[in-house]
């Protein structure tokens, strides 16, 4: 179950991480997109678009967009590639109190950021969302992703107890203090969209599940390699399962 606020609402800025790679099909709208909304619903924000490796033209567009856009923050990560440590280069420049991972290819709904900061200012550590929940939706998921999704997610709720249905999914919210406290990062791929809600969740931080939409990247071609990330996420889940029963409350929250 998801755990109770802890009703401290002194947030103040909004750091949005995206990892992008070979993303210039679709880096400008999804920016600007986000970057209006936040505008609008008066959230103060950065956009933090780490370019991990792209061989085409998503540097150059980031660099003139960000002479239009103070809040536009690009970054290059000059390390290995990976989504995971695309994401760890992200926090490590981030300067807001909160943070949102968020999907280069406009497949997560910039409208449902702002919900996230929101609940935030609510008090809860971190807000989960899912795309499996009454009010929620996908579009154009593939079958076969959508099948290991589903099995995935189950294997995961029964082994943890709780009642995310969404947990391998990228798009969260969390405090940069409950991010802080799920180091040290291990994960160096896309299964750190399992780690960190996974250690948020062990170690004690305040959670939210909200539904939201999903839509399949409609420019460019898709990073996950489900035959390549199989063993990755399993070894992540088995590492936290481990935390969770044989810690002994080492990595819990203080205070």
């Amino acid at each position: 179950m998801e755990e109770q606020s802890s009703n401290d609402s002194s947030l103040k800025l909004l750091s949005v991480i995206l990892p992008a790679r070979d993303e210039e099909g679709c880096i400008e709208s999804t920016v600007e997109h986000l970057h209006i909304e936040l505008n609008l619903k008066l959230v103060p924000h950065e956009i933090i678009v780490v370019d991990d490796g792209s061989s085409d033209n998503t540097w150059n567009i980031l660099e003139r967009m960000q002479t239009k856009m103070s809040e536009l923050k690009p970054v290059k990560n000059k390390g290995l590639n990976g989504f995971g440590r695309a994401l760890i280069c992200g926090i490590e420049h981030a300067k807001g109190d909160a943070i949102v991972f968020m999907m280069a290819d406009e497949s997560d709904d910039c409208r449902d950021v702002v919900r996230y900061w929101e609940l935030l200012k609510e008090g809860y550590d971190c807000v989960f969302g899912s795309r499996f929940l009454r009010g929620g939706g996908v579009i154009d998921y593939p079958w076969f992703k959508l099948k290991i999704n589903r099995l995935a997610n189950l294997f995961i709720r029964l082994l943890f107890h709780i009642e995310c249905n969404d947990i391998t999914n990228a798009f969260k919210a969390y405090r940069t203090t409950a991010i802080n406290g799920c180091r040290p990062f291990l994960s160096q791929h896309f299964n750190i969209t399992v780690e960190l809600p996974l250690k948020t969740i062990i170690r004690g931080y305040s959670w939210k599940v909200i539904p939201i939409t999903w839509r399949n990247r409609r420019s460019g071609e898709a990073k996950l390699k489900i035959k390549e990330m199989g063993s990755r996420y399993l070894f992540i889940v088995l590492y936290a399962y481990l935390e969770k029963y044989f810690s002994r409350g080492d990595y819990k929250k203080k205070g």
